[in-house]
């Protein structure tokens, strides 16, 4: 769907405080409502904006059923409000409603963004008692088959601003719901600069993580970081593997599957066993959860995502290029926003373990200054659209235009 840029684009300040102007007679109270705080990125765009707002001298506040990572928002001293947000019961979703009123009241809120769609039908409720602005972010294009799940759904087009993170969002949103193209806000997820950038990343951290993984000095690392979830396509991965020892005739070669299980035990364990009729065992290796991913990727030799239906944006993809890495991707989703195909990524047909292994193939046999220069030219290009700094600046002028900043 073509769509005028100018109408889905916000101002992009030169600083977040940008967003609010000089002249509030009060600083602007945003509160972000979604399920829970435990891992994913929405949950780490919704802290890195509350940070944001603090440091542009505005009042944020987060509603979620907690987590984990509410601690990095105690750190920041900004305030957290326990509710039961991740139910989907349309009781709980009511009284949460009933809640999230109290506390826009109580708090002077100006602003709600709902990045979840459970509170945000709490959320949208509660602004329309109060007045308060009401406002979302599309982090997934959410499938549906019928009309009510296309309804509950809808909530998430109803903000007086609807972010999108990537054009792939934004055109579903547009194909899908309706909302006028004026209201959508195309604003791309990110990483951080801060953290995913080689030299940051010191030669203790990186000897303490090959220890923990039993890594061999003289093999190249192919990994995949994703939880253990079917679609991020392990299983594609393992097969192209097989096909790529088969040809090479040897097995010098590391494979991490970096990711929690989350409880999928069941798919954990085919995986192992794929891997065990390959022939590929002590070539494949699930690590569960990596705490630091910086180091990670910088063991890496070529870094893959074989997911089997379409990523929203791509995160993982995005810090492995910040890191330096080769890439390889497959062809759905918003990979066309996140890599440049032919030059910082090989792009292959999902479900496809002979393409896969035809990238890989080529990916390893790279001289260490090719390697060197696709890194560099993957580094400038996420360096120029994907931080973190402008994510945020981003969203903050969306807040103004709210507030008529």
């Amino acid at each position: 769907m073509d769509v005028d840029p100018h109408l889905t684009t916000g101002p992009r300040p030169d600083n977040a405080s940008a967003a609010f102007g000089a002249t509030a007679t009060r600083p602007a109270v945003v509160l972000q409502v979604l399920p829970t705080l435990v891992t994913g990125g929405a949950e780490r765009g919704c802290i890195d904006v509350a940070i944001g707002l603090a440091e542009a001298g505005a009042v944020p506040l987060v509603a979620s059923q907690g987590g984990p990572m509410v601690r990095e928002l105690d750190r920041a001293g900004i305030k957290h409000i326990t509710l039961p947000l991740a139910s989907k019961n349309p009781l709980t979703i009511r009284r949460n409603a009933k809640r999230l009123e109290q506390v826009i009241r109580e708090h002077g809120v100006d602003i709600v963004h709902a990045r979840s769609r459970a509170p945000a039908w709490s959320a949208w409720m509660a602004c329309g008692r109060t007045g308060a602005h009401f406002m979302t972010t599309f982090h997934a294009p959410y499938n549906f088959k019928g009309g009510l799940k296309r309804w509950y759904n809808s909530v998430m087009a109803r903000g007086e601003r609807v972010i999108a993170i990537s054009e792939f969002v934004r055109d579903h949103v547009l194909a899908n719901y309706d909302v006028d193209p004026a209201r959508v806000r195309l604003i791309h997820r990110c990483y951080d600069p801060s953290v995913f950038a080689p030299e940051r990343v010191n030669s203790a951290r990186i000897i303490q993580l090959a220890k923990q993984w039993r890594l061999p000095d003289d093999r190249p690392v192919i990994l995949l970081p994703g939880r253990l979830t079917r679609w991020k396509g392990q299983i594609v991965l393992i097969e192209a593997l097989e096909k790529l020892v088969r040809t090479l005739g040897h097995k010098d070669l590391c494979c991490l599957l970096v990711g929690s299980d989350q409880g999928r035990s069941g798919y954990r364990q085919e995986l192992e066993e794929r891997a065990k009729r390959a022939g590929l065992e002590g070539v494949v290796r699930l690590t569960g959860d990596c705490s630091d991913m910086a180091a990670a990727y910088t063991l890496a030799t070529v870094v893959v995502s074989a997911s089997r239906e379409p990523e929203a944006f791509g995160r993982v993809i995005v810090e492995a290029q910040a890191m330096g890495k080769p890439v390889i991707v497959t062809s759905i989703g918003a990979y066309r926003e996140t890599v440049i195909p032919g030059e910082t990524a090989w792009v292959v047909p999902p479900d496809d373990a002979d393409a896969l292994a035809k990238a890989l193939g080529e990916a390893l046999a790279l001289s260490d200054a090719e390697r060197a220069a696709i890194g560099a030219h993957a580094q400038a290009f996420v360096s120029q659209r994907f931080t973190k700094e402008r994510m945020v600046a981003e969203t903050l002028a969306v807040y103004g235009e709210l507030l008529g900043a």
